[in-house]
């Protein structure tokens, strides 16, 4: 276990403080979307699939999604749990990861016609 996971594990410290323990001190290639990318690659994870499950772990974290998508996006379990999903049932993640990156966090979306982003209320 890397020591910043170990870390961040033995920190009582709410989400967000955690979570900044596990990125901020990261390298470029080294952050823990990279990382979890590398091991979905490993575990038989299709390369789209791990390639949209980076985006999808990197995006709640630096546009800062509300804590329940952030733990729906693995930042909760060190993405364990999206592993799996991304294993056994890869075309529901597929469709609802791709679903979070269109909207940012389900807060908006870009009108089709105009392209101008429209924030929802």
């Amino acid at each position: 276990m890397p020591k910043e996971v170990a870390a961040a594990k033995a920190s009582s410290a709410p989400l967000p403080n955690r979570l900044d323990k596990l990125v901020l001190g990261c390298t470029v290639g080294n952050y823990p979307w990279d990382r979890w990318q590398q091991k979905a690659l490993a575990a038989g994870v299709s390369p789209e699939l791990a390639e949209l499950g980076r985006a999808v772990m990197r995006e709640a974290y630096q546009h800062n999604w509300e804590e329940r998508l952030k733990m729906l996006c693995g930042w909760n379990d060190h993405g364990r749990c999206i592993m799996q999903q991304a294993l056994h049932i890869p075309a529901v993640v597929k469709q609802r990861w791709q679903r979070m990156l269109d909207t940012d966090g389900y807060r908006g979306e870009r009108d089709p016609q105009t392209g101008e982003w429209k924030s929802w209320p």
